[in-house]
Order: C-alpha cells, then sequence, then structure tokens
C-alpha cells in the first residue's frame, strides 16, 4: 500500500522532480602566500619589533579592559589623554564604581560616544565584582559577557594582559588581511581564523600587534607607504607600488620612524 504523503523524487532530480541542482557554496578565499612566504613575512616583523607593544594606556588588566572598551571608534591617542587622570584616581573596578557613571563622564568626555561608553564602564566594573572578585576574567566567554566587550576587545585583553596568542582583528588588520591577500575575509571574524590558521605558532605571541602597527605606520588606509614596507618584495597585492623591500632595521615598538608620524 502506497504512503499518501510520501513524495516521489526523479532519478536525479530535486523533490518536486526538476533536475535543478542544487548551488554548491562558494569558497572561503584562502591566503595566497606559501608558508615559507607567511613565515619569512613574521620573521622579519619580528626583527623590526622585537618587543612590539599597544599603544593604549594602562596600568593593570582592568585599566587596559576600560580602555580598549572605551577606543571603540576612537584614537588611541585620544583616549590616552582622556584615560590619565581618569586612572589616576580610579584603577581598579572599586573606584570606578565609586566614582559613578556622571563623573566617569566628565573624564571621557573627549571621546566619541561618552555617553553610552560611561555607561558601559560602570555596568562591567560592577559585573567584575559582582561575579568575578574584582578581577579580570583571563577567560574570552567570561569577557563578552560583560557590557561593552566584544570578541575584539576580549582579544586584546587576553593578548596584553594574559599574553595568550590571540588575535584582536581591528580595521587595521582586517584591511592588511584582504589588501595582501593574507587572509582574506567579509567579516572580522574570518580574517581572525585565516590568520590564526596560517601565522606559525612561534609568531602568535605578537601578531596581532605586529600586524595593526604595520597597517597604521606603513600599510595605511588611503594609500599603502610600499618604499617603507620590509615585505615589498614578498607581498602580493595588486595595490603595492614597489618590489624592493626598505632596509630591515629595528625601530622600537613605538617611536623611531613611527613616532615622526
Amino acid at each position: 500500500m502506497k504512503n499518501p504523503k510520501a513524495k516521489s523524487v526523479a532519478a536525479g532530480g530535486t523533490r518536486d522532480g526538476s533536475n535543478v541542482k542544487p548551488r554548491p557554496k562558494p569558497a572561503r578565499p584562502h591566503s595566497v602566500y606559501r608558508p615559507d612566504e607567511v613565515r619569512e613575512i613574521f620573521r622579519r616583523f619580528s626583527v623590526q619589533r622585537p618587543e612590539p607593544k599597544g599603544e593604549l594606556e594602562h596600568v593593570n588588566a582592568f585599566t587596559l579592559l576600560v580602555a580598549v572598551v572605551l577606543s571603540a571608534q576612537a584614537t588611541d591617542a585620544g583616549v590616552n589623554k582622556a584615560t590619565r587622570a581618569l586612572f589616576a584616581v580610579a584603577d581598579t573596578p572599586q573606584k570606578m564604581v565609586a566614582l559613578g557613571e556622571e563623573e566617569v563622564g566628565k573624564y571621557i568626555r573627549t571621546i566619541g560616544l561618552w555617553r553610552g561608553k560611561a555607561k558601559n564602564v560602570i555596568a562591567l566594573s560592577q559585573a567584575l565584582i559582582r561575579d568575578h572578585g574584582g578581577s579580570v576574567p583571563a577567560d574570552r566567554e567570561e569577557l563578552v559577557k560583560l557590557p561593552g566587550v566584544g570578541r575584539k576587545t576580549a582579544n586584546v585583553v587576553l593578548n596584553m594582559a594574559f599574553g595568550q596568542p590571540t588575535m584582536a582583528v581591528d580595521t587595521h588588520i582586517f584591511r592588511i588581511g584582504n589588501r595582501l591577500l593574507l587572509a582574506p575575509g567579509k567579516t572580522p571574524e574570518q580574517v581572525e581564523a585565516g590568520l590564526i590558521k596560517i601565522i606559525p605558532p612561534e609568531y602568535m605571541r605578537h601578531a596581532h600587534h605586529w600586524l595593526i602597527l604595520h597597517g597604521r605606520y606603513v600599510c595605511k588606509a588611503r594609500k599603502p607607504d610600499c618604499p617603507r614596507c620590509v615585505i615589498a618584495d614578498i607581498c602580493k597585492s595588486p595595490e603595492k607600488t614597489t618590489s624592493i623591500p626598505a632596509p630591515l632595521v629595528e625601530i622600537g615598538a613605538i617611536g623611531g620612524l613611527e613616532a615622526a608620524q
């Protein structure tokens, strides 16, 4: 006896009897660099900046977390100018909560979206006290539960405060991943996954800072400064203007050529 609910499927076709095949999912773009080329790129970055550091000023994991939250849609220099006085009086969650949202707002008024950020700073401080005994957790899942903290912010804190080999994809790294075809992706998460896949483990600890500083001072948003690029001969970007690499010399984390920018 035939099942009245059963639908016939034509051989080689779909349930409606047509021969239209489902479209295959487009393949995710991959890096155009060989493993030895990627290794050489980061080897040169390591020679250029042996101990790269972030440019957000902070005194502990908590102030780093606050500074990164405040840096959204703002420059590091602008954040530092506002937080020097703030962190002098509130460098712990307890002191920040005691200061209050209105007072925090007065310190960070020069930063974009300061009202919402002041609210988040107090809320995340309260959450740290309530859920973590006033300490910043060294765990991404716990960090992203905090008000105003997303994956990028969590990755920055895990990398800088706890030494974890994370990849925080900001606008500079997203641009470089796609412009250089190093780790192409339509989203920051895709670029992050691509970079983690190809970067040698021994370079992952500082890779985040190397790429940010390279994007900030050399591979700039408006126009890449290729004559100053130490990987110009390896770079496969269609936008590059020279294949002659700049001299590979140590310039420090912040200073040297960068200080003159």
